[in-house]
């Protein structure tokens, strides 16, 4: 098989795994290390790896014994009920993990993203010294959306402050998915910064739920909602070898909102004509989702057939955004929603009929497997081979799952 998945990796451990967990995102890293213990199981049964037989290589759990109490000031401490010391660290964490709450001052408090990033801090500061190396897989990387400073305001750079801190503490490795801008690299040149796509588990997920879409320029088309996200769009395109559309916001730059946000007048659609083709909107994180429904909208107006909307992040952060996904739903404007289980999903919104998950765990499980040995992860974190690949497959009227079996 050509899938990099499933080489055999001959490499010397760097130490023993050891996850940690510390938001409401537990059960995603809990799938992650079931994924990593039938990986390496697989392979010590094989006997082809010299270095099977390590301590600490196969563990049924590789999650450590953890906890975060509070106190009622809302302080808090990380507590670590085993030893560290001569571990490959991995902490998983998710900054927008909303399902986590504590008491503060007798009042229910629910966990924000300054939260998880303080806890983060304690969780580094705790194993450094002792574990031979840290590792931080953070998939929504923490105020990444704030990046460059504005030209009429003083602005905190808090993203390229957190890089900074997390260098500082002794961090070797940091992985984040799909960052609304890859120049993080440039605030900690000497940080190990990982960027992998979600593109390929996106779209792979999405071909093989809905056989019906047609990778030709005559029936599909990729469609970004802004013009903030045309770069991602460009590279769906490029790598289906489908058109591009895009929808421009035309603001009325003669006034502000109370924010200093100029209003939008109107969506003007660049590309080709839609009429009868699916549309695959792309976009990074789905909040309200109001724009991406409202281009839905102008989109099926025009004569679009399947509406499919995809981002590697979705919040959903208010009742409303729900709300609207559903009567799209119900009047055919959209076919499906698709994101990854990267970070926290409501229950709500997995018990909607138009919500389709992305299951990430073993795309995570490998790369911990491949970092623990210092292996190169640039060919597995490309996107572009890996859905080349998979396309080819499909071509050949089978493809294979992450473990191997035949789909």
């Amino acid at each position: 098989m050509s899938d990099s998945s499933f080489e055999i990796m001959k490499q010397e451990p760097f130490g023993p795994i050891g996850i940690i967990s510390h938001t409401a995102n537990y059960k995603f890293v809990q799938m992650v290390s079931d994924v990593l213990y039938q990986k390496r199981l697989k392979r010590t049964e094989s006997h082809a790896n010299p270095f099977v037989n390590t301590p600490g290589y196969l563990r049924k759990n590789y999650i450590m014994d953890s906890s975060l109490p509070r106190f009622q000031t809302g302080e808090g401490k990380f507590s670590l009920a085993e030893s560290s010391r001569g571990h490959d660290i991995f902490i998983i964490t998710d900054v927008l993990a909303s399902g986590e709450s504590f008491t503060l001052n007798g009042n229910p408090h629910i966990a924000s993203a300054d939260d998880h990033f303080r806890d983060l801090l304690r969780i580094v500061s705790t194993v450094a010294g002792k574990a031979r190396r840290i590792n931080v897989i953070m998939p929504y990387v923490y105020e990444g959306s704030q990046i460059l400073k504005s030209e009429s305001s003083q602005e905190s750079l808090d993203c390229a402050q957190f890089l900074k801190e997390l260098y500082n503490y002794g961090v070797s490795n940091l992985i984040v998915f799909d960052p609304y801008d890859p120049r993080i690299y440039n605030a900690v040149p000497l940080l190990g910064i990982e960027t992998p796509r979600c593109a390929y588990k996106i779209i792979s997920s999405l071909l093989s739920q809905h056989n019906s879409i047609k990778l030709d320029k005559d029936y599909t088309m990729v469609v970004s909602p802004d013009e903030t996200g045309i770069t991602r769009a460009i590279f769906y395109s490029s790598m289906l070898n489908l058109p591009l559309g895009v929808f421009y916001r035309h603001r009325d730059y003669t006034e502000t909102d109370s924010n200093g946000v100029a209003p939008i007048k109107e969506y003007k659609f660049l590309g080709d004509d839609v009429k009868g083709k699916d549309i695959m909107l792309v976009d990074g994180v789905i909040q309200s989702g109001a724009t991406m429904l409202h281009t839905a909208r102008i989109l099926k107006e025009s004569g679009a057939k399947d509406i499919y909307c995809l981002a590697p992040f979705g919040l959903f952060n208010s009742d409303n955004s729900l709300t609207g996904f559903d009567e799209a739903y119900e009047q055919g404007i959209i076919k499906a929603v698709l994101c990854t289980n990267l970070i926290y999903s409501r229950s709500e919104l997995m018990a909607r009929e138009w919500f389709k998950e992305v299951n990430m765990t073993p795309f995570v499980a490998r790369i911990i497997d491949a970092l623990n040995v210092d292996e190169s992860v640039g060919k597995l974190i490309n996107s572009t081979t890996k859905l080349s690949e998979f396309l080819e497959q499909m071509r050949m009227g089978e493809f294979f799952d992450e473990f191997g079996n035949k789909n």
